[in-house]
Formats: C-alpha cells, sequence, structure tokens
C-alpha cells in the first residue's frame, strides 16, 4: 500500500491557534481530514503568551489525529516585519538581482541582520514600469526558535515557516480572486488587522494594529472590567452599531458596546483608506473593486454593511474552502463556526500541494540543514544497502574462491601424495639400482684389473726392439725393491715367460703398484746404448708409462755360459698407480 501523503498545517494567531491535518490523494486535490481550533491568548506578557501557546498546541494535537510528521506553519503578521522596495533593472542576472536584494535588505531591515530570519520575493508591477518591485519579509529569530522549539516538543518537524498574509493571498489567489480586478482581504484578528490588495497577479499587504483586542480595551475602559471580563461582554453582545437613525438595542450594555464596536471599526475604515491611497499613488495599483472578510473578530453583526457603506465597494466573507474536499469524518457544524479563520491554514496547504504566487521560507538555517540531511537519508539507506549487497557479493565471491582454493589444495594435496608415492617408489628402485651399480662397478673393476696386466704386458711386448724377448714381469710399489727368486709361474705365452707375482719372502707391501720390473735376454749386439735408446723413446710414447726418460733404469749383464744372449733388467715407472 502506498504511503499517504499529508502534513500538519498550523496557524498561530495573537489570542487563537488553528490546526489541519490535510491529506494528498494521489489522483490530485488537498483534503481536509481534520481540524482543531483554541483560544489562548488575551492580555498577556510575552512570557505568559509562550506558555500559553504551548499548552494550547498540546490541546489541540490531543483532540484530534494529527499523525503527520511534517508541519507546514504560519504566524501572525504582527510578529513580522514587511516591506516593499523598488529596484532598479537588474536584467537576468540571477547573482546580481540577490547582490542588490542582500544590501536593501540591510538598509531596511530595523533590526541587526544576524538577529533575524529573513526573505524576499520579487512581484510584477504596473504595466509599463521597469523597476523591480521586491518583498521583504523579516522576522526576530527568538520568535522563530520558540515556535519551532514548540513544534519539536510535541514530536514533528517544521517543514516551512509563512506569514499569515501571504498564506491568505495564496489561498485567494487558488480560489481565483483578484484575476480580472483588485480585490481586498481584511483579516480582523486578535491584535492586528491585515489588509491584503489582490490585482491580477500584483500583492500588497499592510498589517494595521486595530482589530478586536482593540474593542476588547475599549470596552474594559469604558466599564471599568478586567479585560477577560470585557471580552465575555464583547462575544455576547457585540456587533457593529448602525449609522444614521436606528431603533437601539433594548439592553443599555449591548448599545454601549455596539457603539465602542463601531469607533473602532470607523478607525479600522480610516487605516484602511489610507493604505488604498498608498496603494494606488506609490505602487501604481488599480482602485479595489470587492472586499472580503476573514478573521475571527470580523464576525461581530453589521461588520459586512459597516465596511460596504463605507467604502462603496461589495463586501462578503472569504469562502476559501472551493479548493479543499472535506473528509466524511470532518464536523461540518463545528467547522462553520471556525472556518472564517482558516484562510491561512488552506493557504499553507497548498504550499505543500502545488507552486504558489509567494513563497516565502523563513526556516532557519540549522533546520534547513536537518530538511537537506532528511532529504539524503533515502541516499543514505540506498547507500547502505548497496555497500550490504557488495559485502554480500564480495562475501559469496571470498566463500567461492575460498571453496575453490579448498578444491584445488585438496587436489594438490592428493597429487602431492601421489608424487610423493612415486617419488618413494623411484628412491627404492634408485636405492636398489645403486645397489647394483656398485655391483657391476666391483665386477668391472676386477675384470679391469685382470685387463690391465694383459695390457700392460702387451705394452712393453710391443716397446721392445724385435731382437729382445721377456721372461719375467714383476709389478712393485718401489722402484729400488729387490725382488728374491720365487718359483715362476708358467704363464700361457708359448715363449716361456714368467709372470711373477709381485709377493715375496718378504713382508707383504699394501701400498700402490707404481713401477713395472722386467727381466729379458736379447741377442749380442755391438751397440748396446742403441738398443737402450730405443727403448725409452718407446717408453716414454706410452701411454701407461711416465714420459720422463728419467724414470726408466735399464741394466744389460751378460749373458750364462758361452753364448751369443744377454741379459737385461728395466724397472718402468707407470702414470698412474694400480690400487692393490
Amino acid at each position: 500500500m502506498a504511503k499517504i501523503d499529508s502534513i500538519i498545517a498550523i496557524d498561530i494567531g495573537a489570542c487563537s491557534l488553528k490546526v489541519a491535518s490535510l491529506t494528498y490523494p494521489q489522483s490530485g486535490g488537498m483534503i481536509l481530514e481534520n481540524f482543531s481550533f483554541m483560544e489562548f491568548g488575551g492580555d498577556l506578557k510575552e512570557d505568559e503568551y509562550r506558555i500559553a501557546f504551548r499548552e494550547a498546541l498540546r490541546s489541540c494535537m490531543a483532540g484530534g489525529s494529527f499523525n503527520a510528521r511534517d508541519v507546514y506553519l504560519s504566524f501572525s503578521g504582527q510578529s513580522a516585519f514587511v516591506r516593499f522596495v523598488k529596484l532598479p533593472p537588474l536584467g537576468d542576472e540571477e547573482g546580481r538581482v540577490k547582490q542588490v536584494v542582500e544590501y536593501e535588505a540591510k538598509q531596511n531591515v530595523p533590526y541587526p541582520i544576524e538577529e533575524v530570519i529573513w526573505d524576499y520575493q520579487l512581484i510584477g508591477g504596473a504595466e509599463g514600469e521597469t523597476e523591480i518591485e521586491t518583498m521583504f519579509v523579516v522576522v526576530k529569530n527568538e520568535i522563530i526558535d520558540d515556535f519551532t522549539s514548540a513544534i519539536e516538543s510535541i514530536g514533528k518537524e517544521t517543514m516551512l515557516i509563512d506569514v499569515a498574509p501571504t498564506a491568505a493571498y495564496n489561498a485567494a489567489r487558488a480560489n481565483g480572486i483578484g484575476e480580472d480586478d483588485c480585490a481586498m482581504i481584511l483579516n480582523i484578528g486578535g491584535r492586528c488587522s491585515s489588509l491584503v490588495f489582490i490585482d491580477s497577479g500584483r500583492f500588497f499587504v499592510r498589517t494595521i494594529p486595530i482589530a478586536g483586542f482593540t474593542v476588547t480595551q475599549q470596552i474594559s475602559k469604558e466599564f471599568g472590567i478586567p479585560f477577560q471580563d470585557a471580552e465575555e461582554l464583547k462575544k455576547k453582545h457585540g456587533f457593529v452599531a448602525l449609522g444614521g437613525a436606528y431603533e437601539e438595542p433594548d439592553s443599555e450594555v449591548a448599545a454601549t458596546v455596539s457603539k465602542i464596536v463601531r469607533n473602532v471599526m470607523t478607525r479600522l475604515h480610516g487605516e484602511i483608506n489610507r493604505s488604498i491611497n498608498v496603494y494606488r499613488s506609490q505602487q501604481k495599483g488599480s482602485k479595489p473593486a470587492k472586499l472580503y472578510l476573514a478573521g475571527g473578530s470580523s464576525v461581530m453583526a453589521f461588520t459586512p454593511r459597516f465596511f460596504s457603506e463605507k467604502l462603496k465597494i461589495p463586501v462578503e466573507y472569504f469562502n476559501f474552502f472551493q479548493v479543499v474536499s472535506l473528509s466524511p469524518n470532518i464536523d461540518k457544524e463545528a467547522l462553520a463556526e471556525v472556518a472564517h479563520m482558516f484562510s491561512e491554514v488552506i493557504g499553507l496547504g497548498l504550499r505543500h500541494a502545488t507552486v504558489c504566487p509567494i513563497e516565502i521560507t523563513l526556516i532557519p538555517k540549522s533546520l534547513k540543514s536537518v530538511h537537506e540531511l532528511r532529504k539524503k537519508i533515502p541516499y543514505f539507506y540506498a547507500s547502505a544497502a548497496t555497500l550490504l549487497l557488495c559485502l554480500g557479493i564480495f562475501w559469496w565471491s571470498v566463500s567461492r574462491n575460498e571453496a575453490r582454493k579448498r578444491g584445488m589444495v585438496e587436489m594438490a594435496n592428493n597429487i602431492l601424495n601421489h608424487t610423493n608415492q612415486m617419488l618413494n617408489e623411484v628412491t627404492y628402485a634408485l636405492g636398489e639400482l645403486s645397489e647394483e651399480d656398485k655391483k657391476y662397478a666391483d665386477a668391472r673393476g676386477i675384470l679391469t684389473k685382470r685387463e690391465v696386466w694383459f695390457k700392460l704386458l702387451n705394452e712393453v711386448q710391443n716397446m721392445l726392439p724385435f731382437n729382445m724377448w721377456l721372461v719375467e714381469f714383476t709389478p712393485s710399489s718401489e722402484g729400488g725393491e729387490r725382488v728374491e727368486e720365487a718359483p715362476a709361474k708358467t704363464s700361457g705365452f708359448g715363449f716361456g715367460m714368467m709372470f711373477r707375482d709381485h709377493t715375496t719372502t718378504a713382508k707383504p707391501k699394501t701400498s700402490d703398484i707404481q713401477f713395472i720390473k722386467i727381466k729379458g735376454h736379447t741377442l749380442v749386439l755391438d751397440d748396446k746404448q742403441l738398443m737402450e735408446n730405443i727403448f725409452k723413446e718407446n717408453v716414454v710414447k706410452s701411454p701407461f708409462f711416465s714420459d720422463d726418460p728419467k724414470d726408466v733404469s735399464t741394466d744389460f749383464k751378460p749373458g750364462r755360459g758361452k753364448n751369443n744372449i744377454t741379459e737385461f733388467t728395466m724397472t718402468l715407472k707407470l702414470k698412474e698407480p694400480i690400487k692393490q
């Protein structure tokens, strides 16, 4: 269900309080849902007035269904300073207009500018005029603070502050008054009367300090009675005495009161005439063609007749309810008794419904800041909702990423476990391979050791000249070691060479083999040195033996017996020792 748009309109008079609850259907229009009226004034001092106003406000709110929070407020023109000033043509530059208006306001406001709240509006002038008609409305800060704090004390919020004359003007324009000719609205209130001119879109107002309070004071003075008793006497016997010859009432009190009322009304008529002259001469306005009455003191008998005779124009009461619909729950009889005092309330309601001709706003800066903040509250909520949505999306994204990461971690752990298992298998296989390689290396070493002796033996055989042959081949760890005769091991060579083990009758050596000792025979040659040199040259060229000729030692001995055979021994140093 859509929220109902509604406000509370409050008009604060000098002696009474008018409250209305207004709603605005989506189809358009304005409906008066409830109303309340209470008199609280009198001959009160300022502090007493404030207390009485607050009590009346609470009583009005308690007596009806006023559920709306926003309050549109207006107060008597007596509490405000209204001034009309003509400005020179300023063009369409809004900044320049505002600057000049602020300067004129400071010049025309009778109070220090920091002690007041003020607003202005440009008003259309007469045809052919180039000057700009400007209206200033000024009110003291303390008055506004008193009203707004009272509104806040009942849990409401002041959204707009207007003055009674401009609110009445807006209500009159909405009801079509003053469209074709100049009309006046005379609101006779408690302490002052407001005279509003409506002239084809033009606006002028004058506040006159003559009203119902003046009548009561004169009655009190005439009869020598207290103010409250005089007020009751006015309500009971008050009417405007007819001029000329007429039959006076039977009651002497009523006759006296009626004459007092006529005297006050005559004074008021004089002020109205002066206001008309000012309006026509200074404002270049038209002659008023009709007068509308409003206000609590306007209902005294014969008041319309009195002003019609004096002003020579038609006079009737202001019916402003043409633009308002009444709720079925409204007490129409009770409303009819106070309807003449609700023109300002209807004007306030129109400010919420549509754009009005006069839109004065006397809201303090502090309240404006609150209103601006209040307007931003939906955006704050939207921002908060957006933030929560972003946080939700972020949380969902983080949760999803976390779940994805957990899945990836689990998958990685599975792969890691499988890899570790395979690594263990590979490590175990490498261990077995290493063991087998070691066995293979040992076996290959054994084979290599077996081959090395054959290679060395073949190398030595190849290095010997053709007329030399070997009979012994002995490994040794020392070059000078003497090897005793040991039983010879017969090799498989056909020429009967013996391969002697390096193991001797002496204590076995444990160091590496660095030398090879050979023994052999050669034919008797005349050039023994040549044979030795050839052999040494072959040795230093060999990849197995040292390339230093000094590492080769030779010894040639004559052969045994009478034959042509010579015996020789040689010691050769290996390049790389052979481990035992």
